[in-house]
Protein backbone atom coordinates (compact mmCIF):
# COMPACT_ATOMS: atom_id res chain seq x y z
CA UNK A 1 0.00 0.00 0.00
CA UNK A 2 1.32 3.22 -1.33
CA UNK A 3 1.31 5.75 1.59
CA UNK A 4 1.95 9.73 0.97
CA UNK A 5 3.88 12.23 3.69
CA UNK A 6 0.45 13.97 3.67
CA UNK A 7 -1.30 10.84 4.86
CA UNK A 8 1.40 9.78 6.95
CA UNK A 9 1.29 12.80 8.93
CA UNK A 10 -1.98 12.38 9.25
CA UNK A 11 -2.65 9.22 10.31
CA UNK A 12 -0.66 10.23 13.18
CA UNK A 13 -2.75 12.92 14.14
CA UNK A 14 -0.28 15.97 13.25
CA UNK A 15 -2.44 17.46 10.46
CA UNK A 16 -5.16 18.54 13.33
CA UNK A 17 -4.89 21.15 15.17
CA UNK A 18 -4.36 20.37 19.20
CA UNK A 19 -4.05 23.02 22.27
CA UNK A 20 -2.52 20.99 24.30
CA UNK A 21 1.40 22.35 24.55
CA UNK A 22 2.29 18.70 24.81
CA UNK A 23 1.57 17.81 21.12
CA UNK A 24 2.51 21.48 20.38
CA UNK A 25 6.15 21.04 21.58
CA UNK A 26 6.00 17.97 19.46
CA UNK A 27 4.68 19.92 16.14
CA UNK A 28 6.38 23.56 16.27
CA UNK A 29 9.06 22.90 19.07
CA UNK A 30 9.62 25.97 21.29
CA UNK A 31 7.58 28.76 19.19
CA UNK A 32 3.87 27.03 19.70
CA UNK A 33 5.23 26.39 23.20
CA UNK A 34 5.58 29.61 23.52
CA UNK A 35 2.60 31.22 22.65
CA UNK A 36 1.03 28.39 24.93
CA UNK A 37 2.31 29.01 27.52
CA UNK A 38 2.32 32.84 28.45
CA UNK A 39 5.06 34.87 30.14
CA UNK A 40 7.51 32.02 29.26
CA UNK A 41 11.31 32.85 29.49
CA UNK A 42 12.44 33.34 25.78
CA UNK A 43 10.56 35.67 24.68
CA UNK A 44 6.46 34.21 24.75
CA UNK A 45 4.51 37.30 25.92
CA UNK A 46 0.64 36.99 25.25
CA UNK A 47 -1.14 34.51 23.41
CA UNK A 48 -0.82 33.55 19.47
CA UNK A 49 -2.81 36.02 17.29
CA UNK A 50 -5.54 33.91 15.87
CA UNK A 51 -6.15 33.72 12.30
CA UNK A 52 -9.47 35.00 10.01
CA UNK A 53 -11.55 32.01 9.65
CA UNK A 54 -11.41 29.99 6.44
CA UNK A 55 -8.12 31.68 6.22
CA UNK A 56 -5.03 29.20 5.94
CA UNK A 57 -1.75 29.65 6.89
CA UNK A 58 1.64 30.80 5.62
CA UNK A 59 3.43 29.53 8.96
CA UNK A 60 6.99 31.12 9.14
CA UNK A 61 6.86 31.46 12.98
CA UNK A 62 9.35 28.35 14.04
CA UNK A 63 11.88 28.26 11.69
CA UNK A 64 11.20 25.12 10.84
CA UNK A 65 12.34 23.43 7.47
CA UNK A 66 8.98 24.35 5.11
CA UNK A 67 9.94 21.14 2.25
CA UNK A 68 10.27 18.67 5.91
CA UNK A 69 12.98 15.42 5.50
CA UNK A 70 14.22 13.64 1.81
CA UNK A 71 12.59 10.89 0.81
CA UNK A 72 15.39 8.40 1.87
CA UNK A 73 14.26 9.60 5.34
CA UNK A 74 10.51 9.32 4.71
CA UNK A 75 11.24 6.03 3.85
CA UNK A 76 13.11 4.85 6.51
CA UNK A 77 10.36 5.73 8.93
CA UNK A 78 7.66 3.97 6.96
CA UNK A 79 10.01 1.31 6.63
CA UNK A 80 10.21 1.18 10.72
CA UNK A 81 6.41 0.20 11.19
CA UNK A 82 6.71 -2.97 11.26
CA UNK A 83 8.94 -2.90 14.23
CA UNK A 84 6.91 -0.50 15.91
CA UNK A 85 6.05 -3.38 18.21
CA UNK A 86 9.34 -3.66 19.84
CA UNK A 87 11.27 -1.10 22.04
CA UNK A 88 14.29 0.35 20.50
CA UNK A 89 16.70 -2.11 21.86
CA UNK A 90 15.15 -4.80 19.71
CA UNK A 91 14.81 -2.72 16.51
CA UNK A 92 17.81 -1.99 13.95
CA UNK A 93 19.89 0.74 13.73
CA UNK A 94 20.09 0.86 17.24
CA UNK A 95 20.53 4.44 19.02
CA UNK A 96 24.77 2.76 18.96
CA UNK A 97 24.76 2.65 15.35
CA UNK A 98 23.37 6.30 15.42
CA UNK A 99 26.35 7.92 18.03
CA UNK A 100 28.52 6.05 16.22
CA UNK A 101 27.59 7.20 12.94
CA UNK A 102 28.00 10.78 14.43
CA UNK A 103 30.94 10.04 16.18
CA UNK A 104 32.52 9.18 12.93
CA UNK A 105 31.40 11.72 10.39
CA UNK A 106 32.96 13.97 13.41
CA UNK A 107 36.14 12.16 14.01
CA UNK A 108 35.38 11.38 17.02
CA UNK A 109 34.58 8.20 19.35
CA UNK A 110 30.97 6.95 20.35
CA UNK A 111 31.96 7.83 24.30
CA UNK A 112 31.79 11.26 22.74
CA UNK A 113 28.29 11.40 21.43
CA UNK A 114 24.86 11.65 23.75
CA UNK A 115 21.65 11.62 22.19
CA UNK A 116 18.51 13.42 22.88
CA UNK A 117 14.64 14.23 22.27
CA UNK A 118 15.92 17.04 20.05
CA UNK A 119 18.31 18.72 21.39
CA UNK A 120 16.35 20.49 24.19
CA UNK A 121 16.61 17.88 26.35
CA UNK A 122 20.59 18.14 25.67
CA UNK A 123 20.49 21.73 26.75
CA UNK A 124 18.49 20.73 30.03
CA UNK A 125 20.56 18.00 30.82
CA UNK A 126 24.15 20.17 30.57
CA UNK A 127 21.84 22.90 32.64
CA UNK A 128 21.73 19.66 35.06
CA UNK A 129 25.35 19.25 34.82
CA UNK A 130 26.62 22.52 35.48
CA UNK A 131 24.35 24.54 37.45
CA UNK A 132 23.57 24.58 41.06
CA UNK A 133 22.07 27.55 43.30
CA UNK A 134 25.76 28.75 43.93
CA UNK A 135 27.02 28.56 40.15
CA UNK A 136 25.03 31.30 38.10
CA UNK A 137 24.11 30.77 34.08
CA UNK A 138 25.31 33.30 31.57
CA UNK A 139 23.49 34.16 28.28
CA UNK A 140 23.62 36.66 25.53
CA UNK A 141 20.29 38.51 25.55
CA UNK A 142 17.87 38.36 23.65
CA UNK A 143 19.11 34.55 22.43
CA UNK A 144 16.94 31.00 22.66
CA UNK A 145 15.20 31.13 25.77
CA UNK A 146 14.97 27.65 26.87
CA UNK A 147 17.98 27.16 28.86
CA UNK A 148 17.17 30.56 31.03
CA UNK A 149 13.75 29.51 31.53
CA UNK A 150 14.73 25.86 32.92
CA UNK A 151 17.31 27.58 34.87
CA UNK A 152 15.15 30.16 36.65
CA UNK A 153 11.81 28.21 36.75
CA UNK A 154 12.72 24.30 37.31
CA UNK A 155 16.65 24.44 38.78
CA UNK A 156 16.06 28.08 40.59
CA UNK A 157 19.51 29.23 39.27
CA UNK A 158 20.48 32.98 38.97
CA UNK A 159 20.79 33.95 35.37
CA UNK A 160 23.05 36.97 34.16
CA UNK A 161 22.90 38.38 30.55
CA UNK A 162 24.91 40.25 28.10
CA UNK A 163 23.35 42.05 25.81
CA UNK A 164 24.35 41.75 22.24
CA UNK A 165 26.41 44.39 20.04
CA UNK A 166 24.07 47.32 19.74
CA UNK A 167 25.55 47.62 15.98
CA UNK A 168 26.14 44.47 14.88
CA UNK A 169 23.46 42.49 16.73
CA UNK A 170 26.82 39.59 17.24
CA UNK A 171 27.09 37.96 20.81
CA UNK A 172 29.09 40.53 22.81
CA UNK A 173 31.97 37.86 23.56
CA UNK A 174 33.75 40.07 25.78
CA UNK A 175 30.41 41.37 27.44
CA UNK A 176 29.53 37.28 28.59
CA UNK A 177 32.86 36.86 29.73
CA UNK A 178 33.32 39.40 32.28
CA UNK A 179 30.11 37.51 33.91
CA UNK A 180 31.78 34.06 33.60
CA UNK A 181 33.75 34.12 36.98
CA UNK A 182 31.88 31.30 39.40
CA UNK A 183 29.33 30.43 36.64
CA UNK A 184 28.09 26.92 36.27
CA UNK A 185 27.45 27.51 32.50
CA UNK A 186 28.23 29.94 29.80
CA UNK A 187 25.21 28.73 27.04
CA UNK A 188 26.16 30.05 23.35
CA UNK A 189 23.31 29.30 20.71
CA UNK A 190 26.02 30.22 17.31
CA UNK A 191 24.09 31.58 14.31
CA UNK A 192 22.35 33.16 17.60
CA UNK A 193 18.47 32.66 17.60
CA UNK A 194 16.63 35.67 16.81
CA UNK A 195 19.28 37.67 15.67
CA UNK A 196 20.46 35.40 12.98
CA UNK A 197 24.27 36.27 13.48
CA UNK A 198 27.05 34.26 14.05
CA UNK A 199 30.49 34.86 15.83
CA UNK A 200 33.80 33.61 13.89
CA UNK A 201 35.34 30.15 14.68
CA UNK A 202 38.57 31.89 15.64
CA UNK A 203 36.15 34.36 18.28
CA UNK A 204 34.46 31.09 19.60
CA UNK A 205 37.42 29.20 20.24
CA UNK A 206 39.34 32.35 21.90
CA UNK A 207 36.74 32.55 24.65
CA UNK A 208 36.44 28.96 24.99
CA UNK A 209 40.50 29.57 26.26
CA UNK A 210 39.74 32.61 28.15
CA UNK A 211 36.64 31.27 30.38
CA UNK A 212 39.08 28.16 30.73
CA UNK A 213 41.79 30.71 31.83
CA UNK A 214 39.07 32.86 34.32
CA UNK A 215 36.49 29.85 35.95
CA UNK A 216 37.84 26.66 34.78
CA UNK A 217 35.04 24.51 36.31
CA UNK A 218 32.27 26.52 34.07
CA UNK A 219 30.58 24.43 31.54
CA UNK A 220 30.59 25.98 27.69
CA UNK A 221 27.53 24.78 25.79
CA UNK A 222 27.37 25.80 22.32
CA UNK A 223 24.28 25.57 20.61
CA UNK A 224 24.56 25.15 17.00
CA UNK A 225 20.92 24.24 15.65
CA UNK A 226 20.91 26.67 12.79
CA UNK A 227 24.60 25.93 11.61
CA UNK A 228 23.48 23.79 8.15
CA UNK A 229 22.42 27.32 6.82
CA UNK A 230 25.53 29.25 7.49
CA UNK A 231 27.44 30.53 4.48
CA UNK A 232 29.77 33.29 5.96
CA UNK A 233 33.23 31.41 5.44
CA UNK A 234 34.47 32.52 9.52
CA UNK A 235 32.42 30.40 10.19
CA UNK A 236 32.44 26.69 11.73
CA UNK A 237 31.56 23.72 14.40
CA UNK A 238 33.18 23.49 17.72
CA UNK A 239 33.26 20.25 17.62
CA UNK A 240 37.05 19.65 17.12
CA UNK A 241 37.10 22.27 20.19
CA UNK A 242 34.75 20.07 22.35
CA UNK A 243 36.39 16.89 21.28
CA UNK A 244 39.73 18.73 22.65
CA UNK A 245 38.60 20.70 25.57
CA UNK A 246 36.91 19.35 29.50
CA UNK A 247 33.74 20.57 30.05
CA UNK A 248 32.71 22.42 26.12
CA UNK A 249 29.51 20.59 24.85
CA UNK A 250 28.36 21.50 21.24
CA UNK A 251 24.42 20.54 20.40
CA UNK A 252 22.91 19.63 17.23
CA UNK A 253 19.24 18.96 16.41
CA UNK A 254 17.62 17.39 13.26
CA UNK A 255 14.65 19.89 13.64
CA UNK A 256 16.09 22.15 11.23
CA UNK A 257 17.92 21.72 8.01
CA UNK A 258 17.14 18.07 8.53
CA UNK A 259 13.37 18.83 8.34
CA UNK A 260 12.28 16.61 11.39
CA UNK A 261 10.92 18.80 14.07
CA UNK A 262 8.46 16.35 15.17
CA UNK A 263 10.73 13.62 15.20
CA UNK A 264 12.46 14.78 17.79
CA UNK A 265 15.86 13.63 18.17
CA UNK A 266 19.57 15.38 18.48
CA UNK A 267 22.70 15.09 19.54
CA UNK A 268 25.72 16.47 21.74
CA UNK A 269 29.78 16.03 21.28
CA UNK A 270 31.86 16.68 24.07
CA UNK A 271 34.98 14.50 26.15
CA UNK A 272 33.54 11.53 27.00
CA UNK A 273 34.11 12.58 30.73
CA UNK A 274 31.51 15.67 29.92
CA UNK A 275 29.43 13.20 27.96
CA UNK A 276 29.47 10.58 30.73
CA UNK A 277 27.78 13.17 33.14
CA UNK A 278 25.25 14.43 30.34
CA UNK A 279 24.11 10.43 29.91
CA UNK A 280 22.85 10.27 33.49
CA UNK A 281 20.07 12.45 33.01
CA UNK A 282 19.23 10.75 29.54
CA UNK A 283 16.13 8.83 30.16
CA UNK A 284 15.95 5.73 28.79
CA UNK A 285 15.16 4.67 25.43
CA UNK A 286 14.40 8.69 25.21
CA UNK A 287 15.06 8.43 21.27
CA UNK A 288 12.74 5.94 19.15
CA UNK A 289 13.13 3.88 16.42
CA UNK A 290 11.69 5.95 14.14
CA UNK A 291 13.82 8.70 15.02
CA UNK A 292 17.21 6.91 14.90
CA UNK A 293 16.21 5.91 11.99
CA UNK A 294 15.43 8.52 10.05
CA UNK A 295 18.40 10.07 11.74
CA UNK A 296 21.13 7.48 10.28
CA UNK A 297 19.29 7.96 7.11
CA UNK A 298 19.19 11.78 7.01
CA UNK A 299 22.93 11.68 7.90
CA UNK A 300 23.79 9.50 4.96
CA UNK A 301 22.70 12.02 2.62
CA UNK A 302 24.42 14.83 2.75
CA UNK A 303 23.69 16.34 -0.36
CA UNK A 304 20.21 16.41 0.41
CA UNK A 305 21.04 19.02 3.38
CA UNK A 306 23.37 20.65 0.78
CA UNK A 307 20.61 21.58 -1.76
CA UNK A 308 18.18 22.21 0.90
CA UNK A 309 20.89 24.76 2.44
CA UNK A 310 21.43 26.74 -1.02
CA UNK A 311 17.05 26.87 -1.56
CA UNK A 312 17.24 28.65 1.82
CA UNK A 313 20.02 31.05 1.32
CA UNK A 314 18.27 31.94 -2.00
CA UNK A 315 14.61 32.30 -0.61
CA UNK A 316 16.37 34.20 2.07
CA UNK A 317 17.92 36.96 0.02
CA UNK A 318 14.87 37.47 -1.62
CA UNK A 319 13.02 38.09 1.15
CA UNK A 320 15.71 40.44 2.77
CA UNK A 321 15.77 42.79 -0.62
CA UNK A 322 11.90 42.52 -0.37
CA UNK A 323 11.54 43.86 2.78
CA UNK A 324 15.00 46.58 1.75
CA UNK A 325 12.97 47.92 -0.72
CA UNK A 326 10.59 48.33 1.89
CA UNK A 327 13.00 50.53 3.82
CA UNK A 328 13.53 47.97 6.62
CA UNK A 329 16.72 46.74 7.42
CA UNK A 330 17.76 42.98 8.67
CA UNK A 331 20.51 41.28 10.05
CA UNK A 332 23.40 39.65 8.20
CA UNK A 333 21.40 36.14 8.72
CA UNK A 334 23.14 32.78 8.54
CA UNK A 335 19.89 31.06 9.25
CA UNK A 336 16.65 29.93 8.31
CA UNK A 337 14.65 33.05 9.53
CA UNK A 338 15.78 36.72 9.67
CA UNK A 339 15.71 39.61 12.40
CA UNK A 340 14.43 42.62 10.67
CA UNK A 341 14.12 45.81 12.58
CA UNK A 342 10.66 47.35 11.64
CA UNK A 343 10.40 49.88 14.44
CA UNK A 344 10.48 53.37 12.75
CA UNK A 345 6.71 52.22 12.06
CA UNK A 346 5.14 49.30 14.70
CA UNK A 347 6.19 47.19 17.28
CA UNK A 348 6.79 43.54 16.39
CA UNK A 349 3.48 42.50 18.13
CA UNK A 350 1.65 45.08 15.75
CA UNK A 351 3.45 43.30 13.41
CA UNK A 352 2.62 40.07 13.71
CA UNK A 353 -1.11 40.77 14.41
CA UNK A 354 -1.29 42.65 11.15
CA UNK A 355 0.02 39.38 9.53
CA UNK A 356 -1.87 36.97 11.22
CA UNK A 357 -5.02 38.82 10.06
CA UNK A 358 -4.13 38.31 6.71
CA UNK A 359 -3.27 34.99 7.02
CA UNK A 360 0.92 35.25 7.88
CA UNK A 361 2.04 33.93 11.53
CA UNK A 362 5.21 35.42 12.10
CA UNK A 363 7.46 34.99 15.18
CA UNK A 364 6.78 35.83 18.78
CA UNK A 365 8.81 38.55 20.64
CA UNK A 366 11.99 38.81 21.81
CA UNK A 367 12.92 40.85 24.75
CA UNK A 368 14.38 43.27 25.05
CA UNK A 369 14.70 44.08 21.45
CA UNK A 370 10.69 43.29 21.11
CA UNK A 371 9.76 46.80 20.50
CA UNK A 372 11.78 47.13 17.48
CA UNK A 373 13.25 43.86 15.82
CA UNK A 374 10.67 41.16 14.10
CA UNK A 375 11.59 37.30 13.54
CA UNK A 376 10.72 36.16 10.55
CA UNK A 377 11.47 32.49 9.45
CA UNK A 378 12.29 31.21 5.68
CA UNK A 379 9.51 29.77 4.23
CA UNK A 380 9.31 28.38 0.80
CA UNK A 381 10.12 30.80 -2.48
CA UNK A 382 6.01 30.87 -3.28
CA UNK A 383 5.60 31.19 0.69
CA UNK A 384 7.74 34.17 0.90
CA UNK A 385 6.24 35.62 -2.58
CA UNK A 386 2.99 36.01 -0.93
CA UNK A 387 4.08 36.65 2.70
CA UNK A 388 6.29 39.83 1.11
CA UNK A 389 2.99 40.96 -0.72
CA UNK A 390 1.62 41.18 3.00
CA UNK A 391 4.60 42.60 4.71
CA UNK A 392 4.15 45.70 1.99
CA UNK A 393 0.44 45.78 3.04
CA UNK A 394 1.26 46.23 7.13
CA UNK A 395 4.34 48.15 6.91
CA UNK A 396 4.80 51.77 6.12
CA UNK A 397 7.52 52.57 3.98
CA UNK A 398 11.17 53.63 5.58
CA UNK A 399 14.44 54.17 4.36
CA UNK A 400 17.47 52.32 4.71
CA UNK A 401 20.41 50.89 2.71
CA UNK A 402 20.10 48.95 -0.63
CA UNK A 403 21.05 45.90 0.66
CA UNK A 404 18.68 45.58 3.18
CA UNK A 405 21.44 44.09 5.88
CA UNK A 406 22.94 45.43 9.02
CA UNK A 407 26.13 47.44 8.89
Amino acid sequence: MSVSRRGFLQGLGLGQTTHASEFLAARGHEEEVAFAMQGRQGGGRGMRPQLPPGVEAIRISSNENPLGPGKAVIDAILGKFPEANRYPFNSTPLDADLEILIAKLNAGKRENVVLGVGSQELLKNAARVFLSPTRHLVIPSPTYGDPAGFAQNQLKVTVKTAPVDPKTLKTDLGALLALVKGAGLVYLCNPNNPTAMINSAKDMSDFIAEVRKTSPTTGILIDEAYCDYVTDKSFSTAFPVALATPNVIVARTMSKAYGMAGVRIGYAIGQAETIRKMARYRMPYNVNTFGVAAAVASLKDPQHIRDEAARNTAVREFTIKALADLGYTSSDSQTNFIFTNIGKTMTAAAFREGCAAKGVMVGRDFPPLEKTWARISIGTMEEMQKATEVFRSVLKPATTTSSGKGQ
